[in-house]
This record gives structure tokens, C-alpha cells and sequence, in this order.
């Protein structure tokens, strides 16, 4: 399984962004994907995930209630849509794959830079 990422840049605080993750590959053993983000200095962070069939949601603390995660299962697509933004969600955010039978994936990493 392969991941690209795009969507990534920079946006003034309150601003919003899309990031996209299309998977291509062996798409049909797809489980779930979902974001991480890590800003410099920082560990690995969740941010969401979904499920690729029944398409339930789980969100990160720091993002609740500000981010979705949706899924174009015909397009083998993830993305995330990011409002609200804060100069601390700047970070380069990763697209993670998870696969019934050949193990976790990873993407490049888009960055995303918030001014305030």
C-alpha cells in the first residue's frame, strides 16, 4: 500500500485547511486510516482515524470538536478537514494505513504551518 499526501500549507490562525491521503496498492485488505502529526521536538501524535467500512471516527483531545476525518472509499481516499486552526497545530501531519493482513503504512508527511 502506497500513501500520498497533499493539502498541506501555510494558513493564518482561525483559517482552515484540507489534507488528502489517497492509498493505492493493495487498497482491498484497507482496515483504517488516519492522521498523526508531529511538530519539531515533539512525539508522534494522534489526530483521527476512521474505519474504512462502517466509517466510525475517533478524534484526538487536541483536535476534538475542530478537525473531521471522511473517507471516499471509490477513490481510496482519506481526508481531513481542519478548522479553527491554532499555531499550535503546526506540524507535519502523516497518513497512516492500516491493512487487515500486510501490517501499518505510512505516508511522506504533509507539512502544516499556522501563523498567528
Amino acid at each position: 500500500v502506497q500513501l500520498v499526501e497533499s493539502g498541506g500549507g501555510l494558513v493564518q490562525a482561525g483559517g482552515s485547511l484540507r489534507l488528502s491521503c489517497a492509498a493505492s496498492g493493495v487498497t482491498s485488505t484497507l482496515a483504517q486510516m488516519g492522521w498523526f502529526r508531529q511538530a519539531p521536538g515533539n512525539e508522534r501524535e494522534f489526530v483521527a482515524q476512521i474505519t474504512w467500512s462502517g466509517g466510525s471516527t475517533d478524534f484526538g483531545d487536541s483536535v476534538k470538536d475542530r478537525f473531521t476525518i471522511s473517507r471516499d472509499n471509490t477513490e481510496n481516499t482519506v481526508y481531513l478537514q481542519m478548522n479553527s486552526l491554532k499555531s499550535e497545530d503546526t506540524a507535519a501531519y502523516y497518513c497512516t494505513a492500516r491493512t487487515r493482513y500486510l501490517g501499518d503504512y505510512w505516508g511522506q508527511g504533509t507539512q502544516v504551518t499556522v501563523s498567528s
